[in-house]
């Protein structure tokens, strides 16, 4: 069969002023760049478990409108989409089913809203894609396809799991190319809308696995800029002791998301920096114990560990690993002086990058489902509006509007040309001070 894969890839924002900011702010810019610039891992996955059976292409869509992939001569079309990209998706879909050809769609939204999305395609997959994507190909080749496959939190080995089909890529496109150790996080942020509303527990794939991805990698990509496509990379620290000095052996450098225990341990900061570790993006999610209050459900991890951000940032940052210091605003317990907050802790801190979003009540996460029973959704499945950047709740101590503007407000002051250079600065200055130290010892 011939299959299209096709990642809805566009993340724009519903209001203009953030538009406006991505292309006037130089770390915004960035940082915008960074996060649509990464391949769909889950459909390469799909394609490498069935690499040399069929015909794959891969398309990445950022505006249907100029999208030129429509095409009569595919057998199957797999898209996978992101809430706020789901109503595009589903035109999509429509216009290849014009076609006449088949559609299949999946991805976390699809995956808590198979109702809905079983409206628009000839097949929906339901939680992890690799534990249905044979069954369904079987299906599609005998004309025998069902509307539904899989379902939510069914397990699969990670051991399963192929090298992905990076040669679909052209590497001329992509700064940064995305490797799986794991899935699932032992957290439970209320708002998380990542794979732990597909897994029950947290999974972690075999070293060795994850090093046959990164060396048939490096045959596509001669010096690759690896993007760990975890949620929470270092939970088990002995796996990682085992696996950094091979992954030194690779000379790639690398990036990982992660919470900030990894700050109390110099000996693996050691050998993450010496393996090619450049940056990790950490989600500090508030300036103060008070707004992490609630957050993380299972033991409130989150507020308990703010006594120790900090200390643990400036551990991450002096052994020359630059943190992204992620923030989210609206929290029950943020009132308007969380904007000033969060500005002067990234002052204090010196962070080399800052994520600012919007909280967002994605459909499947605890957190639209509290805010929906309290009747606090402003907009019902104005799923557009899951952007990260556009306000759809009501919040406690703030006017809808007062926590948008204040967003906006806060987006120029951080993301400031000028504001960004003193950072970067303070970082170079450790940078030269640890090497100073190096020659002295």
């Amino acid at each position: 069969m011939r299959i299209a894969l096709v990642s809805m890839s566009s993340l724009a924002a519903v209001h203009r002023d953030t538009e406006s900011l991505k292309l006037s702010l130089m770390a915004l810019r960035e940082r915008w760049t960074a996060i649509t610039a990464l391949p769909n891992l889950g459909l390469l996955n799909l394609a490498g478990m069935t690499r040399g059976e069929h015909e794959y292409e891969y398309f990445e869509v950022e505006d249907i409108e100029s999208f030129d992939g429509v095409r009569p001569d595919f057998d199957l079309v797999a898209i996978s989409s992101y809430s706020a990209q789901i109503y595009e998706a589903y035109k999509l879909s429509g216009q290849y089913r014009a076609l006449g050809v088949r559609t299949v769609m999946g991805g976390p939204h699809v995956s808590v809203l198979p109702d809905e999305a079983e409206a628009h395609c000839d097949a929906v997959v339901i939680g992890q894609g690799e534990a249905s994507w044979r069954e369904l190909l079987a299906d599609a080749q005998a004309g025998q396809l069902k509307s539904r496959y899989g379902s939510l939190r069914a397990p699969y080995d990670l051991e399963e799991l192929p090298i992905p089909a990076y040669e679909l890529l052209d590497p001329s496109q992509y700064r940064r190319i995305t490797v799986e150790t794991s899935r699932g996080c032992p957290l439970n942020c209320e708002f998380c809308a990542t794979s732990t509303l597909m897994l029950e527990k947290y999974r972690q794939k075999s070293g060795h696995k994850v090093l046959e991805d990164i060396d048939w990698l490096k045959t596509q990509w001669r010096r690759p800029f690896i993007e760990f496509a975890d949620d929470n990379t270092f939970v088990r620290r002995k796996y990682w002791r085992e696996l950094l000095p091979e992954l030194q052996k690779r000379k790639v450098r690398w990036f990982a998301e992660a919470d900030l225990r990894v700050g109390e341990d110099k000996e693996l900061l050691r050998l993450m920096r010496e393996s090619g570790c450049t940056q990790l993006l950490i989600g500090l999610e508030s300036p103060t114990a008070e707004g992490l209050d609630g957050v993380e459900l299972r033991s409130n991890w989150k507020m308990k560990q703010f006594k120790n951000y900090k200390e643990r940032i400036r551990a991450i940052q002096a052994e020359g690993i630059t943190v992204n210091g992620c923030f989210v605003v609206g929290f029950d317990n943020h009132t308007p002086q969380v904007f000033d907050d969060i500005y002067n802790f990234v002052c204090e801190t010196e962070l080399f990058e800052v994520q600012v979003t919007v909280l967002t009540p994605f459909p499947g996460t605890q957190l639209y489902d509290r805010l929906t029973r309290e009747g606090r959704i402003l907009e019902d499945r104005a799923w557009h509006k899951c952007t990260l950047y556009d306000v759809n709740f009501q919040p406690k101590h703030m006017a809808p509007s007062e926590l948008q503007e204040g967003f906006f407000d806060l987006m120029r002051r951080v993301y400031d040309d000028d504001f960004t250079k003193w950072r970067r600065n303070c970082m170079k200055k450790h940078w030269r001070a640890e090497a100073a130290r190096k020659v002295i010892a």
